[in-house]
């Protein structure tokens, strides 16, 4: 009794810690994910020297993926940054005239009791205590998502130099027999996982040439721009592809209400065709997974854990379904051998 009492206290204990330090659990996870993925590209710059040269070393092929990456990033920040600038200014220039004709088109069809003054607006603002505390936590999320994201950073770029060491510690917690089937399992693993990264890339790009042509033949202004955001935001699950197409509408605006219009619309069933058609048939191409798991794993995902959850889902099945695969394999094998035994055994009886 005094045994199992122990014992669920500690299992308590445990689960309680788990559940306090479910952040950093999180940041580790995604961190391990990304060394998953990374881990076929950097094995690849470490033997891509011609034969009888030195190999690249492990940390400096990393180092010219983050720099790579890092330099993606800045040269399409050079492109958007300065035309939504120019934008914005326009905007901002137009926004009395465009918030007047819309409240005279809302009014006209009933759908507004009267035009709403600049005091009546300044009325119904919140109390300046109110959007002092929504900005304060709104710059405490920022600063704490980009402690996290160079947290992650750097501890991914340590998994990767001691990928094969870290490694070799886990294939040792299990015996010896088994380690081969281990080392395969975790190749299957990388693999899906690799493959994973190359479909949100796959998605991206796709979203952001449909997006390209549809804002194009709409006469959006900036229209490349705003593409390459949404093809930013597709990999960002349920938030990413709203906050890229607010900035497509808000330009839109600038043109004509219509035209607004006709840009929520098309976005709206881009994302229906992303969600529904795109997302499942990718991944289920590239790493294997069907579109109902997916699908499955996205709603669960989502529900858990919100938007890193829903990044998070496709992946996190992957890894779960190479080791359910695995365990069915290994209960297939022990059958076979217990068959096999068996019948061997009434051959002799028989004989």
């Amino acid at each position: 009794m005094v045994r199992a009492v122990l014992t669920t206290v500690l299992a308590i204990a445990v689960l309680a810690g788990l559940y306090f330090a479910r952040q950093a659990l999180l940041i580790i996870y995604v961190s391990g994910l990304l060394a998953i993925g990374l881990g076929p590209l950097v094995h690849y710059l470490e033997h891509a020297a011609a034969p009888g040269t030195q190999r690249l070393p492990r940390w400096l092929a990393i180092l010219l993926i983050y720099l790579t990456i890092v330099g993606v990033l800045t040269t399409i920040g050079l492109l958007v940054i300065p035309p939504m600038i120019d934008q914005a200014q326009d905007l901002g220039t137009r926004l009395p005239e465009l918030l007047d004709r819309g409240q005279r088109f809302l009014v006209d069809r009933g759908l507004l009791d009267h035009r709403i003054t600049l005091e009546e607006a300044v009325r119904s603002a919140p109390a300046p205590g109110q959007a002092v505390g929504t900005v304060a936590s709104a710059v405490t999320s920022v600063f704490t998502a980009i402690l996290a994201l160079i947290t992650i950073l750097i501890l991914t770029f340590y998994l990767l130099v001691e990928s094969d060491t870290l490694f070799a510690g886990f294939a040792r917690l299990f015996p010896r027999s088994d380690r081969p089937r281990v080392q395969a399992a975790a190749l299957k693993i990388s693999t899906k996982v690799s493959a994973w990264l190359s479909g949100q890339l796959i998605l991206g790009g796709t979203i952001g040439l449909s997006a390209t042509a549809g804002l194009y033949f709409l006469g959006v202004p900036y229209f490349y721009v705003l593409a390459l955001l949404a093809a930013f935001g597709e990999m960002i699950p349920v938030v990413g592809p709203i906050f890229s197409a607010v900035p497509a509408v808000l330009v839109a605006l600038t043109v004509s209400p219509q035209t607004a219009l006709f840009v929520l619309i098309f976005f709206l069933v881009q994302q229906q065709v992303e969600n529904h058609l795109l997302v499942p048939k990718i991944m289920e191409r590239q790493v294997g997974v069907s579109a109902v798991i997916v699908i499955v794993a996205l709603l669960v995902g989502g529900s858990l854990l919100g938007i890193v959850g829903a990044i998070l889902a496709v992946p996190s099945a992957a890894i779960i379904q190479v080791a359910i695969e695995e365990v069915l394999e290994e209960r297939d094998r022990q059958q076979e051998t217990r068959d096999l035994a068996n019948g061997s055994t009434r051959d002799l009886a028989n004989s």
